[in-house]
């Protein structure tokens, strides 16, 4: 199995599972059958074109690997209800980023490995998902060496770059990955009302360069190296009056601005880029402002 192609089952034929099934397929595996809600039929005929769409438990009849595409709290019971099909040696996948192992436990009962499976990637649309999976890391949880070697197998086969991650730190990866980026699109999106409302207009062009040098500067150096700004210098003048400016236009970013700003002092102090009597200093100012 960890050499040879798979006949892969796809249950949960949604934007994610489609298009990593496209792309293990574009590998050498079969998708013998897929199953979904209503808009499933046509997704699997544009994109996976004569694998036959079916119920869940038909779907696994013949599939040596099974592929749960659905969401987070659905998984435990579909993995149920398709578990009587399941034989020993099977593999049963979730794609969850928060979810570890212990969903798939009635899977387990029957003698399949479980495997979690999650592409580190926003993925809106399938078309996104064949051109982001590809180079993206992949965590990869499992309980036997066997189903970790084939889950980092088929994060490979679909482009991507293989990372364990243990069950029980599944919560605090995704946690991470909420960071990286939903609160980055939320941080992007506070500044985007505070630049209209300091009077830019075209605030796309005003950020765009500044937000694309800030995130190839943490490619290419870390978050630490790349951390600039009046936190960093101890500029608590610059951080009072920002603080003022905000009363008066936006009070409601304070808070985000006030937790941002201890967060930064304490990766600067860390870092050795700012003393302590500094980050003292910058805390005081804050605390005025809780």
């Amino acid at each position: 199995m960890l050499t040879d192609p798979l006949d892969l089952a796809i249950v949960g034929a949604g934007r994610v599972g489609t298009a990593l099934g496209m792309l293990l397929q574009r590998a050498g595996h079969r998708i013998v059958a897929a199953s979904g809600r209503a808009d499933t039929v046509w997704r699997v005929q544009k994109f996976l074109p004569g694998v036959p769409v079916v119920p869940p438990r038909q779907a696994v009849t013949g599939a040596q690997v099974v592929i749960l595409g659905v969401p987070d709290d659905s998984i435990r019971v579909i993995c149920s209800n398709i578990s009587t099909g399941l034989h020993r040696g099977m593999v049963v996948i979730h794609l969850s980023g928060a979810l570890g192992l212990e969903v798939l436990s009635p899977a387990a009962h029957w003698g399949a490995y479980p495997v979690a499976l999650h592409p580190l990637q926003s993925i809106p649309e399938v078309e996104a998902g064949l051109k982001r999976i590809p180079s993206s890391a992949f965590a990869v949880t499992a309980s036997h060496e066997t189903a970790w070697q084939l889950g980092e197998r088929l994060a490979r086969d679909a482009g991507g770059v293989p990372m364990r991650v243990s069950s029980q730190n599944k919560s605090l990866y995704h946690a991470a990955a909420v960071f990286a980026s939903n609160y980055l699109t939320t941080v992007e999106a506070i500044a985007e009302q505070l630049f209209t409302t300091a009077g830019i207009k075209d605030t796309r062009t005003a950020m765009g360069p500044l937000a694309i040098a800030t995130l190839s500067n943490i490619v290419r150096e870390g978050p630490t190296r790349s951390l600039t700004g009046p936190v960093v210098r101890g500029d608590v003048g610059t951080i009072e009056r920002n603080l003022d400016a905000l009363k008066q236009a936006a009070p409601e970013a304070i808070p985000a601005y006030v937790a941002l700003a201890i967060a930064a002092a304490g990766i600067a102090e860390r870092s050795g880029r700012l003393s302590y009597q500094d980050r003292r200093r910058v805390e005081e100012v804050l605390a005025r402002w809780r």
